[in-house]
């Protein structure tokens, strides 16, 4: 069957609104329903314009709320009272972020950073020990890695671990203040202990960074050696107290070393079932990448959440009587209120199917089903990829979106500032943005350079002669030219170029292609025997190479939707969602129209068409943008604005009605602009009569 047959005329097209909410959930559908069901609740919501420390003990009393309605215990252990579910715990906390970003944080610190550190760090003993204090949230926790002077750079932190055979305990130490953890989520108020990242040293050898479980603070306040400060008033989640620790001889018991992949005996033999360091320290932080995927869940959820109540607006208010004396439009019947919504839906239905697959590819590595080296490669480059756009994509949706709401968008009851606010953060941590892309640029590079490795003489050669006939044919402008004689005289034609699947995956993927093999080709002639001289040529393409990295996320995102759009047994439904899936394609084409024109990939012809191609799908799309906003199943008690709640169709109904009335009364004052016509029409007509 092909994708026209597929699909139905425009006119037949419609949204099951119910059955594409049911396929946005995704495989763990139940798991957050009940999730949504707790978030939308009194109870874990959060509360506009609370002071710091109120937040805080208000956001810390949540976290009972959740133990108590068994929300916080899916990833860990059935034998400890958990469910060994770890994409559901994932999908669980996701959902928090609707009821209170603050709250949705603090949980992840808790249980999903400090309790999955244990979790996957530690051993049996360390889980009987901890764990259920940890589920129950008697031991509340902070996760101590990230260092004032090393933020991103974790294996190069400061913070010490010495073991000293004579008493069987490892001494903590921060040596400088450059080596205070910092940021630390249950830091400043409430954590009792915590998950140190140190540098571990034994019998003068250093190992490398391991993790420590570290008791910080008991009825009375810090215990011996353990200093912090509280990082205060922040710029978003003012419900977390973050902070900041630093030790000075803390002494711990030898078996407070979470061991799975590191241990030392008791004369201070140290040993590792992974031989090398390099892969010894990114196994250990691979298990963490849950982080990752939760804020890529997350900052998805408040896209759908601005989306869904600005597009709710834009149904509703009206402005402007352009086509009618007496009934002004609906905002989103202008086509720069389209262009500023509909693209950003795109997106997000992109990222939500994107974020399933990698919510998939998580529970897979975590459950053991999919659990190899390469798997768990596949699942650190697919959540660095998807991350960074999800969390930049949501601050620039709340943004316009808080915009396309005019000043109602900037009240606080319409949460679009405070969701901003508390999102900004998400960009950064658990892996700065532009950080994670260039390892997804790395790994690109790697993946492009282990191709060649498996090629032959002869292969090799094709493939050098192929390259020189692609420069020839893209950058003299022949395929151009053939793609402007091909388009003559028809603009159809460039539209069904750019609406077919192939040509969307062609374009996409060229474009990554073209931009790895010419960065991989600049630095292949580069010794690596001179780390200088290695690290400048690296650094002249390093904003290049964490560009082709932002395209391959895209493109898997892309890819995502596509296998979506196999998956949607209702016609109509397919059809508006593979207009929706176009939008996104060709929206992502015409914001590098630039590199696609000066690479000769597209015709000025083609190049020219293709704004107003998006805008013809943009119109198609306006009529089922509700229902596509609808579907991500978010109700009242969700988004809670005031703007989305009915009460502005309410305004609009009530002033429709008194013009209605006043028109039709007596009483109804003349408009100014009516008399002065009256007036030149019957100056007109004098003056006719008089030449007569």
């Amino acid at each position: 069957m092909t994708q026209e047959q597929m699909t139905l005329d425009t006119a037949d097209a419609t949204v099951d609104v119910a059955a594409l909410g049911e396929q946005l959930l995704g495989r763990w559908a139940a798991i957050r329903k009940e999730a949504r069901a707790l978030a939308g609740t009194e109870a874990v919501r959060g509360i506009p314009g609370l002071g710091m420390d109120e937040h805080r003990e208000r956001v810390f009393s949540q976290l009972h709320e959740l133990v108590n309605a068994k929300a916080v215990h899916r990833a860990f252990p059935k034998r400890l009272g958990g469910e060994d579910n770890h994409g559901g715990s994932v999908a669980s906390f996701e959902e928090l972020v609707t009821a209170d970003p603050s709250l949705q944080i603090k949980a992840g610190v808790q249980w999903g950073l400090f309790g999955c550190a244990v979790l996957h760090l530690g051993t049996k003993e360390h889980h009987d020990k901890w764990l259920p204090g940890i589920m129950s949230l008697e031991i509340p926790g902070a996760f101590a890695m990230t260092e004032i002077g090393h933020g991103s750079d974790v294996a190069s932190i400061g913070t010490t671990a010495t073991y000293d055979p004579d008493t069987q305990e490892f001494v903590i130490n921060t040596p400088f203040k450059a080596a205070w953890k910092e940021y630390l989520g249950n830091a400043g108020v409430h954590g009792k202990a915590a998950t140190v990242f140190a540098q571990l040293i034994t019998g003068g050898v250093n190992h490398g960074v391991h993790a420590f479980y570290v008791d910080i603070r008991d009825e009375n306040g810090f215990l011996p050696g353990v200093g912090g400060e509280d990082d205060g008033l922040k710029g978003g989640l003012n419900g977390i107290d973050n902070g900041r620790l630093h030790f000075t001889d803390v002494r711990i018991p030898r078996t407070n070393l979470l061991n799975r992949y590191g241990d030392v005996t008791a004369d201070g033999t140290y040993s590792s079932p992974i031989h090398s360091p390099g892969r010894r320290f990114f196994t250990m932080l691979g298990t963490l990448v849950q982080g990752r995927v939760s804020l890529d869940g997350a900052a998805t959820a408040a896209s759908k959440i601005a989306l869904q109540i600005a597009v709710t607006y834009a149904n509703q208010r009206r402005q402007f009587n352009a086509s009618s004396d007496t009934r002004e439009e609906t905002i989103m019947d202008y086509q720069r209120h389209q262009r500023r919504l509909i693209p950003r839906l795109a997106r997000t239905y992109a990222a939500s199917f994107a974020h399933e697959d990698l919510l998939e590819k998580f529970d897979g590595v975590f459950s053991g089903i999919t659990d190899t080296d390469e798997d768990r490669q596949d699942l650190e480059t697919l959540a660095a990829a998807l991350k960074p756009l999800s969390t930049w994509d949501a601050l620039d949706t709340l943004q316009e979106a808080r915009e396309a709401c005019g000043g109602a968008g900037f009240i606080g009851e319409n949460r679009f500032t405070s969701l901003r606010a508390d999102l900004d953060i998400y960009v950064t941590f658990e892996g700065d943005n532009n950080v994670l892309l260039q390892l997804v640029g790395k790994r690109l590079l790697t993946d492009y350079g282990q191709e060649f490795r498996k090629l032959d003489a002869g292969v090799l050669a094709r493939y050098v002669v192929k390259q020189a006939e692609n420069v020839a044919l893209h950058r003299t402008g022949l395929r151009s030219v053939g793609q402007a004689f091909a388009d003559t005289g028809d603009e159809r034609k460039s539209a069904n170029f750019f609406k077919d699947e192939a040509n969307q995956r062609a374009l996409l993927t060229d474009r990554i292609n073209t931009m790895v093999a010419e960065i991989a080709d600049a630095l292949r002639g580069v010794s690596t025997k001179d780390r200088a001289t290695a690290a400048a040529a690296f650094n002249e393409k390093q904003d290049a190479l964490i560009a082709a990295a932002r395209a391959h996320g895209e493109l898997l995102r892309w890819e995502a939707f596509t296998r979506a759009l196999a998956q949607t047994t209702d016609a109509g439904t397919r059809t508006v969602l593979t207009w929706l899936r176009d939008v996104y394609a060709l929206s992502l084409i015409e914001g590098n129209l630039g590199w696609y024109l000066m690479n000769g990939r597209l015709s000025m012809q083609r190049a020219r068409t293709l704004s107003g191609y998006i805008n013809i799908l943009l119109d198609r799309l306006r009529p089922h943008a509700q229902g596509l906003v609808d579907a991500f199943g978010y109700g009242p008690e969700h988004l809670r604005a005031k703007i989305a709640d009915g009460s502005e169709q309410e305004r609009q109904d009530e002033a429709a009605e008194y013009y209605r009335r006043l028109r039709a009364s007596a009483d109804a004052p003349v408009d100014e602009k009516v008399l002065i016509a009256r007036e030149k029409a019957a100056k007109k007509a004098a003056h006719e009569a008089a030449k007569k």
